[in-house]
């Protein structure tokens, strides 16, 4: 069936007519709104998803079908809610379909952009921790923990917050987050043993 609208859609600046009434706002200030609460934090989410997917290219993606989804969704978003929150949640929710994706039709092999990475990549002549190293230290823990010491460390997402953008318990986010800690923790101390940093 069709929607039914009292006036003419195509000549009307109002959106569709519910079975109480026009919506009290029009399309163009449902985009506005969108913008203005949604559109601030792509930078964050380009980051999440690139730390997720470890690839620019399924980074942008996962980022853009975030804010497609999100826009299609944004009227079952509760105004005077954590935005952040849930764009947080939709864009786990994309890079989870995705993955399934790319497991059914696999392109590169992982050891093949790896080895791309390391024949790339010179090594460090630092005498200090570097921002690559750390990274590459959180990209070496399991994704399971990597998840919850982004969102929680990184991104200082509340117990509770990070717990629904997973769907797990607040009890599994608080044990993820200890063993990615000691996981991060000892991978860190490899690399500064290694510059004579720690002994």
């Amino acid at each position: 069936m069709f929607p039914v609208y009292a006036t003419d859609p195509w000549s009307s600046p109002w959106g569709q007519v519910s079975k109480l009434g026009l919506i009290p706002f029009r399309k163009a200030d449902r985009a506005d709104e969108f913008d203005t609460v949604a559109l601030p934090f792509m930078d964050d989410l380009f980051r999440m998803a690139l730390r997720m997917t470890r690839d620019r290219g399924r980074a942008e993606d996962a980022v853009q079908e975030t804010y497609l989804q999100a826009w299609k969704s944004f009227d079952r978003f509760e105004a005077g809610t954590n935005i952040r929150a849930w764009l947080y949640k939709v864009l786990f929710n994309c890079v989870h379909h995705q993955r399934r994706k790319w497991l059914r039709f696999p392109g590169v092999s992982d050891s093949e952009m790896v080895l791309e990475q390391v024949q790339a990549s010179p090594l460090p002549a630092a005498d200090h921790l570097t921002d690559a190293e750390i990274l590459a230290a959180l990209d070496d823990i399991p994704e399971d923990y990597r998840a919850v010491v982004l969102l929680v460390d990184v991104e200082e997402f509340p117990y509770k917050e990070a717990a629904e953008i997973l769907h797990v318990p607040i009890g599994t986010v608080m044990s993820r987050l200890s063993r990615g800690r000691k996981a991060l923790r000892e991978r860190l101390e490899e690399t500064a043993r290694s510059y004579g940093v720690v002994k």
